[in-house]
């Protein structure tokens, strides 16, 4: 019977209880996409670093694994060095710029023999290697996107370089140019961001990693199996990552808990009579306070299906127009998802659910 009743007030009120529904899936579209958007972005740089095929990773003083993603802060001849550790077959050091043209990008400065003796040679989709200074490998990724061919030109760092190669994706950045043309038009001769070990076996990544530190002069430095490294890419070491998700979890409970404060309130004062009519009848105030929560969540389950409907819609959307983004949506946000927007929901019904318990039922049908 309360059901029944419980739907029947949605249904009479179907404009307000539609505004409600599609502020709880604003909610829920909100958390899943931002929080889906950082961590694919965080996915997808996991993955690329573990695709250059490096086993240990040396980075300047002081490096997180977001330090020193711009310039090159440290002498090249330091690869000279650790080629001569045990263990190190291959060493390779490269650049890392980030450059804005409309998005934010990290353009990787290489020597391509040996950053292809990490991983293997690069797979050209069309193309080939550089084959002169202001030439530039892109993956494919890039290419689909930006529609570029072999042979295009391409405007970075106010430099004009030539589409040489496109390589299938997910070795380190998306554009690769030769170390030393990015060295000039950066001012960092000789110099690199990060060097990258290829070991004879991946089992002796520990060792090497102590050996390097042992080092004169490099005792500081930022010395990572790449296993380590890519266990590190995580919200906690990511600065502000979890303050950001904070603040749009934050902007979507109150999104949530207005409207449906709003909603719930202004239902309670224009049923006043009916309330009434029920407290006459003998219903407690648990009984007034059950059904406007019950309501509440109804209205929160069907806007939180919206959500999840209209998420998926988004992830598809942002693939097709943009494949360079990532959206990941796990069943533990979902969850997520779920409780805060139910949560959120039953904080903004509760003050309206307590005021229509507490009206005295002779006021109330007396109330016109």
């Amino acid at each position: 019977m309360m059901n029944k009743m419980i739907v029947a007030n949605l249904v009479h009120r179907p404009i307000r209880s539609l505004i409600s529904i599609v502020a709880i899936a604003l909610e829920v579209t909100l958390i899943l996409l931002i929080v889906g958007l950082c961590y694919g972005m965080l996915n997808d740089s996991k993955n690329r670093t573990a695709g250059i095929g490096a086993d240990v990773i040396v980075q300047p003083p002081g490096s997180t694994f977001l330090a020193g993603i711009s310039g090159a802060p440290v002498s090249i001849k330091i690869a000279n060095l650790l080629a001569k550790v045990p263990h190190v077959t291959a060493v390779s050091p490269v650049i890392w710029q980030v450059i804005a043209g409309g998005a934010l990008e990290v353009i990787d400065g290489i020597d391509l023999k040996s950053f292809e003796a990490l991983g293997g040679p690069f797979q050209f989709v069309k193309g080939g290697p550089f084959q002169g200074p202001d030439d530039i490998i892109i993956d494919d990724y890039i290419a689909r996107q930006r529609h570029y061919k072999v042979g295009d030109k391409m405007e970075l760092l106010n430099h004009d370089f030539r589409v040489c190669g496109i390589v299938e994706a997910g070795r380190g950045a998306r554009k690769f140019v030769p170390i030393t043309t990015l060295q000039d038009l950066i001012g960092a001769k000789d110099k690199a961001s990060i060097f990258y070990l290829k070991l004879d076996d991946p089992k002796n990544a520990d060792e090497v990693v102590k050996s390097v530190k042992s080092i004169p002069g490099m005792e500081k430095y930022s010395v990572l199996s790449t296993a380590d490294y890519i266990s590190m890419m995580t919200p906690s070491h990511l600065p502000g990552f979890n303050a950001f998700i904070g603040v749009v979890i934050g902007v979507s409970v109150v999104i949530g808990f207005i409207v449906i404060f709003q909603a719930m309130y202004t239902a309670v004062m224009e049923r006043t009579r009916e309330i009434g009519i029920l407290k006459s009848m003998g219903a407690s105030k648990f009984y007034v306070v059950n059904v406007i929560l019950r309501e509440t969540i109804l209205l929160a389950i069907a806007g939180i299906v919206l959500g999840m409907l209209c998420s998926t819609a988004g992830r598809l959307a942002i693939r097709h127009k943009l494949p360079l983004l990532t959206v990941v949506i796990t069943n533990d946000w979902l969850i997520r998802a779920t409780i805060i927007a139910i949560v959120g929901a039953i904080a903004g019904a509760l003050y309206p659910a307590f005021k229509a318990a507490q009206k005295d039922p002779i006021d109330a049908l007396a109330y016109e």
